[in-house]
C-alpha cells in the first residue's frame, strides 16, 4: 500500500431553473401536496425542459463551475468518471461528451451505471486510482436528466424525480484527511422491483415498446422502500462499526435524497439527530446520481477540515453503499 489517500478538494453542483412544484403536479395527476409531502418529503423538483439538452449538459455545467471555483485548467484534469442512469446515448460515454465540451484534452473518462448508488461507486473507483498513484486530478460527476424517463401521469414515480448534477475534484491528500473506507454492495434479485423495461439489448426500442410506455421507470414502491430502509441504514451502521465511530464522532450524514422516511431511518440507525443530516430533498426531489454531490455542495460552508462524514445510498437493481471520509478543507 502506498499510504496515499484521495481527498475531495472542491465541489460544485448545477440544477435547471424550471421548478416543478407539488401544486403544478396536482393539475397533472391525481395527487395532492399533502400526499406527496407526507410520503416523500418532496415539495418541488427541477426539470431541464430543453428537449435538445440532456445529461451531458447538466454535467458540463456542474464541472464547468467546479473548474472555475478550484482554479483548475481543463487540460490539467487527468480522468473523469461520470455516474448516470440517463446517459445521452448508449455510446459514446456521457463522460466523453463532457470532456469534449470542456476541452479536457488530456483526460480519460467513462460512465458508471449503478442506479442511485452510482456516485458512490464512481467516487470509490476514482479514490482507488488516486491511491494507486496513477492520477492526481480526477473529477467525479453524478448527473441525471430523470425527467427523460419519468411518466408524469404515474403518481408512484412522477412525483419523486428531478434533474441535476454535482461534481467533485479528487486529489491526493496532503494530510490524514480524505476517503478512509468504502463499502459497495449489490443484489441482482432486486431488478424486478425497479428497472426500465425496454431500451437495452434485451428489448431494443420498437414502436410497440414505445406505445406501451416501457421506456419509463417501473417501480414497485412498497418493496423498494422496505429494501432501501434496511440496506441503506445497515451499510451506514456497518461502516461506522468497522471504523470504531460513534454518533458523537460524526459531523454529518450525506444521504441519497430518495425519500425523507428512508433518510430518517438511516439517521436513527446511526444514532444521530436531524441537525447532523444533510437534507434538501424538499427542493430537488430525487436527482438519482446527483443527490449526494448536490446536497454536499449546499452544505459545503458548514463543513470544517477533519469533519467525519458518512455518505450512504441505495439504488435500483439493487445497489447500495457507504463511504467514510474526513473532510479536507475549511469553508472558503
Amino acid at each position: 500500500m502506498s499510504g496515499i489517500k484521495a481527498a475531495i478538494t472542491g465541489i460544485h453542483s448545477w440544477t435547471p431553473d424550471y421548478v416543478l412544484t407539488n401544486a403544478e403536479l396536482e393539475t397533472i395527476m391525481d395527487t395532492t401536496d399533502e400526499w406527496i409531502t407526507t410520503r416523500t418529503g418532496i415539495k418541488e423538483r427541477r426539470l431541464l425542459k430543453d428537449s435538445d439538452k440532456a445529461t451531458s449538459y447538466l454535467a458540463t455545467k456542474a464541472v464547468e463551475g467546479l473548474l472555475e471555483k478550484t482554479g483548475t485548467k481543463p487540460e490539467e484534469v487527468e480522468f473523469l468518471i461520470l455516474a448516470t442512469a440517463t446517459p445521452d446515448m448508449l455510446f459514446p460515454a456521457t463522460a466523453n461528451l463532457v470532456t469534449g465540451n470542456l476541452g479536457m484534452v488530456n483526460a480519460g473518462g467513462y460512465d458508471i451505471s449503478a442506479a442511485c448508488s452510482g456516485f458512490l461507486f464512481a467516487l470509490t473507483t476514482a479514490s482507488k486510482l488516486i491511491e494507486a498513484g496513477m492520477y492526481k486530478k480526477i473529477i467525479v460527476v453524478g448527473a441525471d436528466k430523470m425527467s427523460s424517463i419519468v411518466d408524469l401521469s404515474d403518481r408512484t414515480t412522477g412525483i419523486i424525480f428531478g434533474d441535476g448534477a454535482g461534481a467533485v475534484l479528487l486529489e491526493p491528500s496532503q494530510d490524514e484527511n480524505g476517503i478512509i473506507d468504502c463499502i459497495m454492495k449489490s443484489d441482482g434479485q432486486g431488478v424486478k422491483h425497479l428497472h426500465q423495461k425496454a431500451g437495452g439489448s434485451l428489448r431494443p426500442a420498437t414502436a410497440e415498446t414505445v406505445a406501451r410506455n416501457e421506456h419509463k421507470i417501473y417501480q414497485e414502491g412498497q418493496v423498494v422502500f422496505k429494501f432501501a430502509v434496511t440496506r441503506m441504514a445497515d451499510v451506514a451502521a456497518e461502516i461506522m462499526e468497522r471504523n470504531h465511530l460513534t454518533a458523537d464522532d460524526i459531523a454529518f450524514l450525506a444521504p441519497h435524497q430518495a425519500n425523507k422516511r428512508i433518510i430518517d431511518a438511516t439517521a436513527a440507525r446511526m444514532g444521530i439527530g436531524p441537525e447532523k443530516v444533510m437534507l434538501n430533498i424538499h427542493k430537488y426531489g430525487n436527482t438519482t446520481n446527483g443527490t449526494i454531490p448536490i446536497v454536499m455542495h449546499e452544505y459545503e460552508n458548514r463543513l470544517k477540515k477533519g469533519d467525519n462524514i458518512i455518505l450512504a445510498a441505495f439504488g435500483g437493481g439493487f445497489t447500495w453503499g457507504a463511504i467514510y471520509l474526513k473532510w479536507s478543507y475549511d469553508p472558503k
